[in-house]
């Protein structure tokens, strides 16, 4: 079907719904070539966008609507509105102005209220003035600045007309639809491209993909691999209209009406090196759009989030390692849905109260993704079958690890472990960072201090331990020719970022002056891994720990600055810290294999991970467990993440939480923070508290800075270390639980550390909350943040929830409950229904696979339960994608428990079930059987029951009843 000039396409909202698969509720389907009568949307919550005028049946056609009506005030609403506020223009100026009698303000400025003002000037560092402002078309209305010198109300903002795009055509095609976008008067930054094709694909009945780029012209595309649709979605529950002029996008979901994306609250601009497009949001509840550090829960309060990744002590407010172009929003009611940018450019998202966001970016195309949920779990699932389902980390990976910079020699570092194992405290990895190298240089040891490392290396192999040691991608260039092969191969094969010149940058990082190596070249992999073959023949290490990829420099772009030019002085550059984009970085002009650094720089650390990861599996044949500093939306697939230089502080500890679980909705579920701090002095109640959050990370390593006290478990008073050690038990006993959700993570892109609202998602007190969260659906951690106490108050959703040590029930209407807290103690509930299967810990993940599991069945108030387990080799690749696994759901009905096997191998009949704790058995059993046969079993006045001994093999089914 196409439309031709003068046909309205605007809110022809029969064939937007025939596109997407439904009947329409407002008008009876018709011929689309037929003239329409013009008819009024259905009203919302958002101010809507003016109708264009459509010709009515048997009128004389007239012209489709210049859009010079008010987008958000619809027609002549405009001109009545305006004759009531002419009489008190004068004085409304005089308030918004402190009473500068200057020019009259048109009235159409006055109309837009300050919360949906979207900032026309959104430049930094400069005053802008009513001339700057009114020289690029828009509105100037003075407002009294902030305290701490941050932006509040754009002065600057976009009237209700400023010229935007209009859609000049549209095609049906498989999948969605096709349109032609047309600016007919150019905005205000450079090369400004004035037709723009749309294209729209109802990819699922979940997620919809609209992208907008240059029709004449390819642009840079971020490489990422996402799915093809191969049909079009048959009930998508959600709706789309197009508005034609000024073009727009008003998405809605069908069950509720809520209007999701409504971009016509500002003009589209899409020039060459600045990019933009705001929408209307249908809540407050906005979270992701990562990495920085703050609440989980973002402002929208003239909030602007940087994107662009950048080596910096984590700091409100600075743009940090990674970039993450996603955010998920909770809708009224406890519907959710998430929008993902793939784009890899420098941007900003600029929240505001209306509530209302604005995309910018300087580079690539308009290329969004929009996951319908409903609800949040889902829409995460929704976002990772998209950019790629996390790696299944090796069970190792999952234990405790212990590093610090500074241990000075392989033998002080061996000490540390030695002592761990005297004390007997669960360890399963060492680490090094910089210190092992010699001269801080890649794929290098340091001959004198670190001569013993190969020995330390074995020693910890022959303990079931493992060794993970630091690499930075800056390669030393300064040594003599034929000295140092990485540098010396690198250069031969032409694998480093090169200067507009076409020579190797050379920044400075850690040993001096450096090559970077461009892991955009798939040659680069091959050499990485060769370098990583020769050191692992002399260190076998087990896991990588890549740093310092931002990619980060002591220097601002190179050792001879960056070269002028608009790829590193661009027309417009978002809020970075330092104010450019080379500032302790490379030049953006770097050039590289696939694109030039300006574009791929978001994605180095994603790309030296997948190359990373895929060595490691070529040397070891094993799972690889890479840490990575710098992340990109799919890093999961390859690594997972540490939240960097943290401070021993507990507003440190807290601002953890709301970190971990941002990387949880970024689809990387490997994450934790440096537990006890990196930088600064931790002090032991601190070390104790933090060690007890620090056992409830995903990834769990305590780490440590130079010249700083130690703070390994070992180095405090027994009471200390005994609380450090009976949590990390704590964690290896919830090893098989915890396991399990990595698989299901793996497999569907469930989260392990969660939020409580995604299992609360209509309890608008979980919304907010982020000193608390849940590993899978049902347990719940209440650690301690703060210094001097011995008691916490934390959130209880509604139900009955089973204290984690004793079983004691605690039935909460959904309230806050102080729970005592003292220094050796963490508060963990299980949520009724579960079932969660737990192993008695040993020292090392390895020794723990071993030992008999304990199941803890937590009946719900109607005495029912769930769980599963999943087992296999813990080390092995892709086992659950070859059947060598074991996967055992476990039921409790009518009194009856069953563990059924609904798929073996052979790992499974070397364990045995030992135990059964049942919380919440109101009444005392009198007999208890086991498949038919009488067992002996214990049951306490808090209503525990207990059943030992049943020596069941794991890869055996079986039912036990109380009567």
């Amino acid at each position: 079907m196409e439309y031709q000039e003068g046909t309205p396409v605007c809110h022809l909202r029969n064939f937007m719904e025939e596109v997407a698969g439904g009947e329409s509720h407002n008008v009876k389907r018709r011929h689309v070539t037929r003239t329409m009568k013009s008819y009024q949307k259905l009203t919302t919550a958002v101010p809507q966008p003016a109708a264009c005028w459509v010709e009515e049946e048997g009128a004389a056609p007239t012209p489709a609507g210049r859009g010079k009506l008010a987008p958000w005030w619809v027609g002549s609403g405009l001109l009545v509105a305006a004759v009531l506020l002419s009489a008190i223009t004068v004085w409304v100026l005089r308030q918004v102005s402190g009473g500068w009698p200057g020019p009259m303000l048109p009235p159409k400025c006055l109309l837009v209220p300050e919360s949906h003002r979207f900032d026309c000037y959104p430049e930094r560092r400069v005053v802008v003035t009513q001339e700057l402002c009114e020289s690029r078309g828009c509105c100037f209305i003075e407002s009294p600045p902030l305290a701490g010198g941050k932006r509040g109300v754009p002065w600057c903002f976009y009237p209700p007309d400023f010229p935007s795009y209009t859609l000049e055509s549209l095609n049906q095609t498989a999948l969605g639809m096709v349109g032609l976008l047309v600016r007919r008067e150019k905005a205000y930054y450079p090369r400004d491209i004035e037709m723009l094709r749309l294209d729209v694909e109802f990819e699922t009945d979940t997620r919809l993909h609209i992208k907008i780029t240059d029709a004449a012209n390819p642009r840079y595309e971020v490489p990422l691999e996402v799915p093809r649709a191969m049909k079009r979605a048959e009930n998508p529950i959600y709706s789309l209209d197009l508005s034609r002029d000024p073009f727009g996008v008003l998405l809605r979901r069908r069950a509720t009406g809520t209007v999701l994306l409504n971009t016509t609250v500002a003009p589209l601009i899409f020039a060459d090196q600045f990019l933009q497009i705001a929408t209307s949001l249908p809540s407050k509840f906005l979270y992701g759009l990562g990495e920085h550090r703050g609440t989980l829960l973002h402002s929208l309060d003239w909030n602007t989030l940087t994107l662009w990744a950048r080596d910096v002590p984590p700091t409100e407010s600075f743009n940090l390692y990674g970039a993450h172009p996603f955010y998920l929003l909770m809708e009224e009611g406890g519907d959710a849905h998430g929008v993902f940018l793939l784009n890899s450019n420098a941007m900003e998202v600029a929240l505001q109260p209306a509530p209302g966001l604005t995309w910018r970016t300087i580079g690539g195309v308009l290329d969004f993704y929009i996951f319908l949920g409903p609800d949040p779990n889902m829409v995460i699932q929704q976002y990772q079958q998209v950019i790629g389902f996390p790696a299944m980390p090796p069970l190792w990976a999952l234990g405790f690890h212990l590093c610090r910079w500074g241990y000075g020699s392989s033998n002080e570092t061996w000490q540390t472990v030695r002592a761990m194992r005297n004390y007997q405290i669960p360890q399963d990895a060492q680490w090094n960072d910089i210190d092992y190298m010699d001269g801080y240089r890649d794929f290098t040891f340091d001959p004198q201090k670190f001569v013993s490392l190969p020995s330390l290396v074995e020693d910890l192999h022959k303990h079931g331990q493992h060794y993970v040691m630091i690499l930075d991608p800056g390669i030393s260039s300064t040594n003599p020719h034929g000295s140092y092969w990485p540098f010396d191969e690198g250069l031969k094969r032409g694998l480093f970022l090169n200067t507009t010149q076409g020579q190797p940058l050379i920044g400075q990082v850690w040993p001096g002056f450096t090559a970077f190596a461009d892991f955009s070249n798939p040659d680069t992999h091959q050499w990485w891994l060769e370098n990583l073959q020769r050191f692992h023949a002399h260190v076998p290490f087990d896991g990588l720990w890549i740093d310092m990829n931002e990619p980060s420099n002591f220097m601002d772009g190179s050792e001879d600055g960056c070269p002028p030019g608009e790829l590193d002085s661009p027309p417009y550059t978002p809020a970075v810290l330092g104010d450019s984009l080379s500032a302790k970085t490379v030049c953006a002009s770097a050039k590289q294999k696939a694109s030039v650094h300006y574009n791929l720089h978001n994605l180095y650390g994603l790309m030296e991970a997948r190359a990373t990861a895929s060595a490691l599996i070529q040397i070891r044949g094993k799972r690889p467990f890479v840490i990575s500093r710098s992340t990109f939306p799919s890093q999961g697939r390859y690594s997972g993440h540490w939240l960097g230089d943290n401070r021993s502080q507990w507003k440190d500890m807290y601002y953890s939480i709301p970190g971990l679980l941002s990387f949880s909705l970024f689809g990387i579920p490997l994450v934790g923070a440096d537990i006890c701090g990196f930088s600064g002095s931790t002090s032991e109640e601190l070390c104790t508290r933090w060690m007890q959050l620090g056992a409830f990370y995903p990834f769990a390593r305590n780490h440590n800075t130079q010249n700083e006290k130690a703070q390994d478990p070992t180095v405090f008073s027994p009471a200390a270390r005994t609380a450090m050690k009976d949590v990390l038990l704590t964690r290896y006993s919830l090893l098989p639980f915890l396991y399990t959700l990595f698989h299901r993570a793996h497999l569907q892109g469930d989260t392990v550390a969660r939020p409580l609202f995604f299992e609360f998602p209509w309890d608008v007190a979980t919304l907010g909350l982020d000193r608390q969260f849940l590993w899978g659906r049902s347990l719940l951690v209440t650690p301690v943040l703060e210094p001097g106490v011995d008691s916490v108050t934390g959130y209880v959703p509604r139900g009955v929830w089973y204290d984690f040590y004793t079983g004691s029930s605690v039935n909460s209407s959904g309230e806050m409950m102080k729970m005592s807290a003292p220094l050796e103690h963490l508060n963990l509930h299980v949520r009724e229904g579960a079932i969660l299967p737990t192993q008695k810990p040993a020292t090392t993940s390895e020794a723990t696979q071993g030992n008999p599991l304990r199941l803890i069945v937590a009946l719900s108030s109607s005495a029912t339960a769930w769980g599963d387990l999943f087992w296999d080799d813990g080390k092995s690749l892709d086992t659950f994608e070859r059947g060598s696994y074991s996967y055992l759901v476990f039921n409790v009905t009518q009194n009856i428990f069953t563990s059924t096997v609904l798929h073996a191998s052979t790992e499974a009949t070397e364990v045995t079930i030992s135990t059964l704790n049942i919380f919440g058995v109101r009444e005392p059993p009198s007999k208890v059987l086991l498949n038919g046969q009488e067992k002996p079993f214990s049951y306490l006045k808090n209503q525990v029951l207990t059943v030992s001994n049943l020596g069941l093999s794991l890869s055996q089914g079986f039912s036990l009843q109380w009567l």
